[in-house]
């Protein structure tokens, strides 16, 4: 069994915890939090080993009446892999405590992609994390879009992608980020920071992205063209790029039928399927967006920021430790998670 440890236990750290839980080849060393919040009181609730982040505020645990196992140091030495799900930033001053302990370590895409051997998504560059000691799992939408691009350069070849993101304010959670009424170009100069990052998976990829930013909590919406191939034998037609998409297994093709029309259905969809948290993990496409002109495809996706990644942070720990290759462990990951909607 792969003993797992998870320090941070915020939107993502929870939901990689719950993710893991659920691997048959995985177990749950624990997780450290910073704070005695009602998260920390969540993780003692389902039986979580609780890790103190911080040593010096180990008082405050105590003073909540929340019982802790132990130090981080203490969780990272009794695994054989950290996921961190620190806040941005934090991740980097956390590699030298990894290092200490001799423990690979996965990073969130807010971590800087100079900090690790690679990046990593499970169905574009598996292979690259294997053996890795220092693994960046890319951001929400730097996952969505590397799965689109996946099939459409394996199937057709891609000249060139232009990508607009119209991007959440923040999190549901995340007051201290809004809430704005506005439209703001983010960033006002081009690229944004996407198209620079899709290049850590695909390095050969010409890409110009940019964003605006939404009052909106929700989800990430992208507007996609894709300039495929010229010198491939002929276009596929939309039907084609759609069956393409339908094949796979993290990608969920809105039909006109199901009637949504915006985030706010895709989240209510998710959450009369049983959803944990209303969990969307697949990238989300409009079917009927999808359409093909002489040699550039269109279409829509949405990407739910807090989940995408989970599903690769499982796969990522596979992969660096080599215990699967990509196919079982994204096989292996959909089944235990539910995957497919």
């Amino acid at each position: 069994m792969i003993q797992v440890a998870v320090n941070g236990y915020g939107t993502i750290g929870k939901r990689v915890a719950d993710a893991v839980t659920l691997q048959p080849d995985m177990e749950l060393v624990g997780v450290a939090k910073t704070s005695p919040n009602h998260e920390a009181e969540l993780a003692a609730e389902n039986g979580y080993p609780l890790y103190a982040a911080v040593e010096d505020r180990i008082e405050l645990f105590d003073a909540a009446g929340i019982e802790l196992a132990g130090t981080v140091d203490e969780l990272v030495d009794a695994a054989d892999i950290v996921v961190d799900a620190c806040p941005s930033g934090i991740g980097a001053e956390n590699r030298p405590l990894y290092e200490a302990h001799d423990t690979p370590a996965l990073y969130q895409g807010g971590e800087d992609a100079d900090l690790v051997d690679t990046s990593f998504n499970a169905r574009a560059n598996y292979a690259d994390a294997e053996g890795a000691d220092h693994v960046r799992v890319v951001s929400c939408n730097t996952t969505g879009l590397s799965r689109l691009f996946a099939p459409l350069e394996e199937a057709y070849g891609v000249e060139k992608a232009r990508v607009t993101l119209v991007r959440r304010g923040g999190d549901p959670g995340q007051t201290d980020r809004g809430p704005i009424n506005d439209i703001l170009p983010n960033p006002v100069a081009l690229p944004s920071h996407h198209g620079p990052d899709v290049n850590t998976i695909f390095p050969d990829l010409s890409i110009d992205t940019l964003g605006l930013k939404v009052p909106a909590t929700l989800m990430h919406t992208h507007s996609v063209n894709v300039q495929l191939d010229p010198d491939a034998d002929g276009m596929p037609s939309a039907d084609e790029v759609r069956e393409l998409l339908a094949e796979e297994d993290r990608t969920f093709m809105i039909q006109s039928r199901h009637d949504i029309d915006g985030a706010g259905k895709l989240k209510e969809y998710a959450l009369d399927r049983g959803r944990p948290r209303g969990d969307l993990w697949e990238n989300c496409v409009w079917t009927e967006s999808v359409s093909v002109e002489d040699d550039d495809l269109y279409l829509f996706q949405a990407i739910h920021q807090e989940s995408d990644v989970v599903p690769e942070n499982v796969d990522a720990i596979r992969a660096v430790l080599g215990t699967a290759d990509a196919g079982e462990s994204r096989e292996r990951t959909d089944e235990t998670m539910g995957m497919g909607l």
